[in-house]
């Protein structure tokens, strides 16, 4: 089974190749075993049982023990002393078959239902390594915000969440703000923040009201609203945070470090385009195997960029500067080479006996 893990991660790294063709990539790595026979690899069959024995829940627990990488000081990662954290969703289009039509759905639009049935997922993004350290996934009848609110345990007092307009609601921020930590998000013209103190920099402090008579542990939120303009003359953008101090965060400085939220659009090209594949669809045909495979693929794209961030760091270089595609064209080319060992296990040295 724990042959079966690595498979499942390189689907990740392979996603358009056959099955069979994805597993002689790892296991042709064996060969340089003295005495090794040729392995013979199973069949589609074979392959899809042993990925059914093995179900989902060691990938989901495996990927839980991931989370943020960037040290102290690091270029385009922290802000004020807090690691900057982006939130955000999508969907993935999977294998049209009668399960995941039942299990997961398809999403609607302006035309009608979609080709394909498909999965929702909200993920956490470090957004100076572009790690995407969290995710939840669900069928498309969850929304984006019910799948964030799954991911704030793995949200603490050290971040600071930048958010886009979907998710700055009274709910979700006072929620955010409840496990300590700090956002920045950006929201809707028709909410109403009244002014109850202006301050030196521009901004004002504000509060925001819950509506939803839902039972919650507070129904305010005191917040920090700042307002501003691209140029003159262009679209008024309006921001909330629970950073209060203008002297620590400069109405200013928090606008020119809002657009930092877009790196997670960036993330999600490299997630959904370079590495599964432009009009790719997730091949597994059961809601547990898509949930394997989906978190498979957040593993394979950890893992990346993992590799990369140590690059960096020997190079002492931003990661931002290195190629995200190169860095899986190196990785699909080295995975065959000997040798295939966990990668916590000391270096191998065969004996004889061996």
């Amino acid at each position: 089974m724990d042959v079966m893990v690595y498979y499942v991660i390189a689907l990740g790294l392979y996603l358009p190749a056959a099955y069979q063709e994805v597993l002689r990539c790892l296991v042709e790595g064996l060969g340089w075993l003295e005495g090794t026979e040729p392995v013979r690899v199973a069949g589609k069959s074979g392959i899809a049982k042993a990925r059914q024995r093995l179900g989902a829940g060691p990938l989901v627990s495996l990927y839980g023990q991931c989370g943020p990488r960037a040290a102290p000081g690091a270029p385009g990662a922290f802000f004020a002393g807090y690691r900057l954290v982006s939130v955000d969703g999508s969907t993935l289009a999977v294998a049209d078959t009668r399960d995941n039509w039942q299990g997961l759905g398809r999403p609607g639009g302006g035309r009608g239902k979609a080709a394909f049935p498909a999965l929702r997922f909200s993920a956490l993004v470090e957004t100076g390594t572009h790690l995407i350290f969290a995710a939840e996934m669900d069928g498309v009848a969850v929304t984006e915000v019910a799948l964030a609110a799954r991911l704030l345990p793995r949200v603490d007092g050290s971040m600071l969440i930048l958010a886009d307009r979907l998710y700055a609601s009274f709910a979700f921020l006072a929620a955010v703000a409840d496990t300590g930590a700090r956002f920045l998000a950006r929201i809707r013209k028709d909410v109403v923040l009244p002014v109850l103190e202006r301050l030196t920099d521009g901004s004002y402090r504000s509060r925001m009201t819950d509506r939803s008579r839902r039972p919650l542990r507070r129904d305010t939120l005191p917040v920090r609203v700042i307002n501003y303009r691209i140029a003159p003359g262009h679209e008024t953008f309006r921001l909330v945070t629970n950073l209060m101090d203008p002297v620590v965060a400069p109405a200013a400085t928090l606008a020119a470090l809002y657009p930092q939220r877009w790196e997670h659009e960036g993330v999600y090209d490299e997630f959904k385009t370079h590495l599964r594949g432009a009009q790719v669809v997730l091949r597994s045909k059961t809601p547990e195997l898509v949930r394997q495979e989906f978190f498979g693929l957040c593993l394979a794209h950890h893992a990346v960029r993992s590799l990369m961030l140590e690059a960096a760091d020997h190079d002492t270089l931003d990661p931002d500067q290195l190629s995200f595609t190169h860095a899986v064209r190196v990785v699909r080319r080295k995975l065959a080479g000997p040798p295939v060992f966990p990668p916590s296990a000391p270096s191998p040295s065969p004996s004889p006996a061996d």
